[in-house]
């Protein structure tokens, strides 16, 4: 779907007003019976939507009123969405949002939903001549820029990418195709990629990754995005990691069979370092930050690692293999000690990880540990708020580390009782960094089973709005 700034207005556009309520009566763009008749019947809180057929085109107005907030700007989202299921309802494949008076802030806002909201993944379907496919959203507006909406625009374009890949199956997007589609888009945007296959994994030493993919047919890949201005503002890198199984059977201790078929969406952590490296390089952010993406698949097969396993990594930490389904944090790891050869400022690692994530707090937000990285995670938090991509931190406390320590090796790799799956998981993780770090636990997010608003059904991108965000705030992108 593309997204423009316009000019003038076609006579026969399908057209969208976002008004605030003292506008209505004096609009040009609604005659009197339409201005008397939202006046008669809007409502601030039950009735702020109404809609006219004009035989040749379809006219929608959305009233809206109050001051700019975090809250706000997530009602107008949500407002898209009614906006855009319209529109689809209709068979409609573009409109024109005219907005006079109400904040940009709360256009865009109003923009982002409907845009999100359009997303379809249809490209395994037969041609259907009755669905169509939303387009073409262009924005009148003398408050907002055409750099602001074409910012807004790739960061769309951005999401949408990811959306494609996690909601690809494995026998489409293996670790390898995965790594290539990433390289290719990436560069593309003017960032450097390098892709580094089976024998330069095994150079690297990263023999967590090797060991998860050893059940597999497909061979491992280790993907390096890098978006380096000349004019970035950091002296250090911040460094992104996510987590890259594009397919997880759970091994050995193979999952059960419901909701199997979602697992294809346990790359959404690698996915979404994907799309916020993309948007940064659409958008030219000035800032210096690396993504990092270990891909495999997790198979049961002849080679595979078994529980009762023992395996050294590049720290010299032994990890014993306890359960083979909790293997995303194994090729983490992997990834959190190539980090530290990049001297970073931080790192944030965004990952599938836990089901615990999902018990801990529904799928409404991101868990969250950090480790001396206080300052940055309340950074985040506050980008948290302003995508609705909100982070729930949880405690990081010393005494959760004894459940992930071995008998018989340095560490477990799964905690040894039942209870903060998700915090012990992040122990785990906190073995293999020597820089501040900020863990993101997106399995509650990632994947939808059922339509959630904007985010759609089945991949929904969380995390590559939330990053881009923090990553444009924090060095202070115009905007």
């Amino acid at each position: 779907m593309y997204i423009q700034k316009a000019f003038q207005l076609p006579g026969k556009a399908n057209l969208v007003l976002v008004l605030q309520e003292d506008e209505v009566q004096t609009t040009q763009n609604l005659d009197a019976q339409e201005q008397s008749y939202i006046r008669e019947h809007y409502d601030s809180k039950s009735r702020n939507t109404f809609f006219f057929n004009k035989l040749s085109h379809f006219l929608y107005v959305q009233v809206t009123e109050g001051e700019v907030s975090d809250n706000k700007k997530e009602f107008m989202r949500k407002q898209g969405v009614d906006a855009a299921d319209f529109f689809s309802q209709q068979k409609q494949s573009s409109a024109i949002i005219v907005a006079r008076e109400v904040a940009d802030e709360l256009v865009l806002s109003f923009a982002e939903g409907f845009a999100l909201t359009a997303y379809q993944f249809v490209k395994h379907k037969q041609k259907d001549e009755s669905r169509t496919v939303f387009n073409e959203l262009d924005i009148i507006s003398e408050k907002i820029s055409e750099q602001q909406i074409q910012q807004l625009q790739n960061i769309v374009h951005a999401s949408y990418e990811t959306r494609n890949l996690v909601n690809e199956p494995e026998n489409v997007l293996n670790a390898l195709a995965f790594a290539r589609h990433m390289e290719a888009v990436c560069k593309q945007a003017g960032a450097d990629v390098q892709v580094f296959e089976k024998e330069k994994i095994k150079q690297l030493g990263m023999e967590a990754l090797l060991t998860v993919n050893k059940g597999s047919k497909s061979q491992p890949t280790f993907t390096r995005i890098e978006w380096k201005p000349d004019d970035a503002r950091n002296s250090k890198p911040l460094v992104l990691v996510g987590k890259g199984l594009v397919f997880d059977t759970g091994g050995i201790n193979i999952k059960p069979t419901q909701g199997l078929e979602t697992m294809k969406s346990d790359m959404a952590g690698g996915a979404a370092v994907f799309g916020t490296l993309y948007a940064l390089a659409l958008n030219k952010v000035p800032v210096h930050v690396i993504g990092l993406i270990p891909a495999t698949d997790n198979r049961p097969g002849e080679e595979a690692m078994l529980p009762g396993d023992i395996i050294k990594l590049g720290n010299g930490k032994t990890v014993e293999i306890i359960n083979t389904d909790a293997e995303g944090r194994l090729i983490l790891a992997d990834a959190l000690l190539y980090a530290q050869s990049l001297d970073p400022e931080l790192v944030i690692d965004i990952a599938t990880l836990t089901g615990s994530a999902t018990v801990a707090i529904g799928r409404f937000g991101i868990p969250a540990m950090h480790q001396d990285a206080e300052s940055h995670m309340q950074q985040l938090k506050e980008s948290g708020q302003r995508t609705w991509e909100r982070i729930a931190e949880l405690p990081f406390w010393e005494e959760y580390g004894e459940d992930m320590i071995s008998d018989i090796a340095d560490l477990r790799n799964i905690g040894k009782g039942k209870g903060a799956g998700t915090i012990t998981a992040g122990k785990f993780l906190a073995h293999f960094i020597n820089y501040p770090w900020i863990h993101l636990d997106i399995a509650g997010v990632a994947f939808m089973d059922g339509r959630q608003s904007y985010l759609g059904k089945g991949a929904t991108a969380y995390g590559v709005r939330l990053l881009y965000d923090f990553i444009s705030q924090k060095f202070h992108h115009d905007s």
